[in-house]
């Protein structure tokens, strides 16, 4: 599917193409367009989702209610995107407002039509159980599963502007040097002498040198000094270790003859390639936001209350703001 065909089922390219998606997003290609197809789609999706919470009580409540749920979510963002960006800007990334805004109206995108997908299974149990306080909790374990699902999407593809260095400040884009790994040791080089119970430390030595004192005696049993013309005698290392890298590997304790032994201090111990990359503060921050959106939400939700309508009372557009919606939500299940 073309990533740059207009259609109104913009999901469908978001779940088969999403690379496309990040990729557009970093390129701020066409951001205008996409943002709004998805606000399109999210605000229809939750105008559907937000009639079948309202059925329950009435035709007028599934009327509001189809009108406050897609209000909820966009003020919602509206709210807490000025957030997302500052925290941004705040420790270095190069992301913009209209990066920031694709971002998150494909996680609420991905809400709004999962919710809506769950739409005939909430209309289902209207129908063959209408319990308040069942229907109730039932669709809040709708939207919240499929909210973590939108925000998956969300930490996702911030974590692909991540890896295109668009979330870390200029400073740390530089890759981390390797840990030094000690080098293979060369033709000319030997072990210098250690005390007894030690492993010598090999010495390089220019194989000129090497080879010029290769007829050099050393009484048994005597160490060879370094630089002596024994001691510059080039080390034997047999062919079918020749050609081994400097790192490679071999169970403990079974080094062949005449490979070059590691100091004791790094025996047996696994080669580092590198320090791993490090997080950047920004996708911390956007698990503290994540956290931020969520409360706000919630707290709005409360506010714009009723969206299912209590049988027992009459139909009204808003209710008064006591108490708080997870207090409301232990007391459901109490009752249940």
């Amino acid at each position: 599917m073309s990533g740059d065909r207009p259609s109104p089922l913009v999901i469908e390219r978001i779940l088969r193409d999403r690379q496309g998606i990040w990729q557009q997003i970093v390129s701020e290609r066409d951001l205008n367009a996409l943002t709004g197809r998805m606000l399109a789609s999210s605000a229809i999706a939750l105008a559907c989702y937000g009639a079948v919470l309202g059925a329950f009580h009435s035709p007028l409540m599934a009327l509001t209610s189809a009108l406050k749920l897609p209000l909820l979510f966009l003020v919602t963002l509206a709210i807490c995107l000025p957030t997302l960006y500052l925290f941004n800007l705040v420790f270095g990334a190069r992301l913009s407002v209209r990066q920031s805004l694709a971002l998150v109206m494909v996680a609420i995108t991905v809400t709004s039509m999962l919710a809506v997908a769950f739409a005939p299974i909430s209309l289902f149990f209207l129908i063959t159980a209408p319990d308040y306080g069942f229907f109730k909790l039932l669709n809040v374990a709708i939207l919240t599963l499929s909210a973590l699902v939108g925000l998956r999407f969300l930490t996702g593809g911030m974590q692909v502007l991540n890896d295109h260095g668009l979330l870390a400040p200029a400073a740390a884009q530089a890759q981390t040097p390797a840990q030094a790994v000690p080098a293979a040791v060369p033709a000319g080089a030997v072990p210098a002498a250690a005390p007894a119970g030690q492993v010598a430390e090999p010495v390089a030595v220019p194989v000129g040198a090497a080879a010029a004192g290769s007829a050099g005696t050393v009484p048994n049993g005597a160490t060879p000094e370094v630089g002596s013309t024994a001691a510059q005698a080039p080390a034997q290392v047999p062919a079918q270790w020749s050609g081994q890298p400097a790192n490679a590997s071999f169970p403990p304790g079974m080094l062949p003859p005449g490979y070059p032994q590691p100091h004791r201090q790094w025996a047996n111990q696994p080669v580092r390639r590198g320090e791993p990359t490090q997080r950047p503060a920004s996708m911390t921050l956007l698990y503290i936001w994540i956290l931020l959106f969520g409360f706000v939400g919630t707290q709005l939700a409360w506010t714009l209350r009723p969206f299912f309508g209590d049988p027992g009372q009459d139909f009204a557009f808003f209710r008064s703001i006591d108490g708080n919606f997870y207090a409301e939500i232990l007391r459901t299940i109490a009752n249940l």
